[in-house]
Parts: C-alpha cells; structure tokens; sequence
C-alpha cells in the first residue's frame, strides 16, 4: 500500500492533504530523513511531526467508559470516540465498538477494525460470558439467582427465552449477573421482569478480561497475550 494511503486510512488527513504534508518534509523515518509518497518504509519506521504513527490496522483497544457517552459516532452528545485521540475517528476501516454499552452503564468496552474479529468476540458460538455489576433500587426477593440460571426467562416483547445467566449477590441491593448472549438492554430487562429496577450498571469483565486498575475514560491496546485472555475465561 502507498504511504499516502497508509497515511489517510490511519486518519492523518485526505490523500490530498497528506500529499501536502510530504510537500512540506513532515513526514519522515525514525532517523529524520524526509521520506516521499512512493517510499515503502516499515509501518514503525515512519515519523509524522517527529513522532510515530498510530496504532496499525488490526487493532483491539479497552476502553473504561464513564456514564453519559453513548457508543455512536453520529450521536450529538458526548459519545466514546471523544475519548480516544481524534484521528481514531477517521480510520478506515472503521474503528467499531464491539456491541455496546448504554449512555447509563460504565465500565469495559472494547473497539477493534479487525471485522473477523469483531463477529467472533460477539457471535452467540463464542458463549464469551460478560460480567455486570448491579445495583438496584429494591431489595431482592431471593428467587432471582434460581430463575436467572433456569434458562426460562422470557423478556417482555420476545419469543425465546434468555441463556441461562449466572447471579452472585452482594447484598440485599447488589448483585453480580454473568451472561454469555448480549439481547438489547437485558440485565435492566431481567431485573425489571422480576419487578425491580437497575439504578446503576457497570460492566467489569469480558471473557478473561477484566479493567484492571485502567481508570475511568482512559484506554489501552491490547497485545497478543491479552487476545488470548479475552478467549480463555
């Protein structure tokens, strides 16, 4: 692949303006030589502005996200690409939130280009548990755990019912649920159906992942070991 398209495709610019950017001897190799738009250096020999590119094709990030940012790219309040640098925006191929969380649940989410990839961290095949923290405005009756992990549940407005769902209690008004499937709004629908009401939803584990002490709006890259993790819970 070209450099300018190499370039533009990581967000730097239109191919018109990274073109210019070669005109003015900003880009240039690790030892500061000016590099041309034909030139075929490595991906992590190449300088823009002295400083090495972003993160090649093929990335998976963890991101902790606060409440308040959807999982949108069109959405006209605060969303999470606002959190990542601005040129991850413009990446192609897209940088995607791999399923998502709502403007009212934090905690760990993962965004990657890599579509393969992708398809099989979301796939039902993949079983991939998720963990969820819980805190709900009643207390709970004491029939939940039992029902969650039945596999009978049936959601308001569906015709199948839920995998069954693992629940740990905290307390009388905390609770850990595990799912291994991802239906629209399901742990606040699953307490909802037993006549309670999610006040706070914080995601705190996918697959073997978990956020570590990765603070609140901050993200990482995840490496090979990491990609292994996440499919080895």
């Amino acid at each position: 692949m070209k450099l300018v398209k190499h370039l533009a495709n990581l967000g730097y610019g239109s191919r018109k303006e990274v073109a210019w950017m070669f005109r003015e001897g900003r880009i240039t190799d690790a030892q500061g030589e000016v590099l041309y738009a034909d030139d075929q250096p490595a991906h992590d020999d190449v300088r823009v502005d002295g400083e090495p590119l972003d993160l090649p094709p093929g990335i998976l990030l963890m991101l902790h996200k606060p409440t308040g940012y959807t999982c949108s790219t069109k959405d006209k309040g605060r969303i999470v690409y606002d959190l990542l640098p601005p040129r991850f925006r413009l990446r192609a191929p897209l940088l995607s939130t791999v399923g998502r969380l709502d403007r009212d649940t934090s905690g760990l989410l993962l965004m990657t280009d890599d579509g393969g990839l992708l398809h099989r961290i979301v796939s039902p095949k993949a079983h991939l548990p998720k963990r969820y923290e819980a805190t709900l405005a009643q207390d709970l009756r004491g029939d939940e755990a039992e029902l969650f992990a039945s596999g009978t549940l049936m959601l308001e407005a569906e015709n199948t019912p839920l995998a069954p769902a693992t629940l740990e209690v905290r307390d009388a008004r905390h609770a850990s649920l595990v799912l291994t499937e991802g239906r629209y709004h399901q742990v606040r629908r699953m307490f909802a159906a037993v006549g309670n009401h999610v006040e706070a939803l914080h995601r705190s584990a996918v697959g073997g992942l978990t956020l570590g002490d990765l603070p609140e709006g901050e993200w990482i890259a995840l490496d090979d070991a990491d990609r292994v993790r996440l499919f080895t819970p």
